[in-house]
């Protein structure tokens, strides 16, 4: 079992893989937080409307959620990040 690289607390693979229901493709085995140290906000990605996580104590929600920033790597070789960067005026 797991450790939750957050709080240290033994990962309930249950209680987080219900929690991550709404993010695409990934499962209790992609994160190393407990479900007590993630938020999931629904419809927050901007390229595909899923869901994406915001570990505990971050206040900005990503754009883009996990799978997403995964298949721009694939396609790019880039990394985009977790958040879009603000338009210079």
């Amino acid at each position: 079992m797991k450790s939750c690289h957050s709080c240290q607390t033994v990962i309930d693979e249950y209680t987080l893989d219900k929690q991550l229901e709404p993010l695409r493709d990934l499962t209790v085995d992609d994160f190393n937080v407990c479900a007590d140290c993630v938020t999931v906000v629904a419809d927050a990605c901007m390229e595909c409307g899923g869901a994406v996580y915001v570990p505990r104590g971050d206040a900005v929600v990503p754009d883009l959620c996990p799978a997403c920033r995964a298949d721009c790597i694939t396609v790019t070789g880039q990394d985009p990040g977790w958040t879009a960067d603000e338009l210079s005026s």
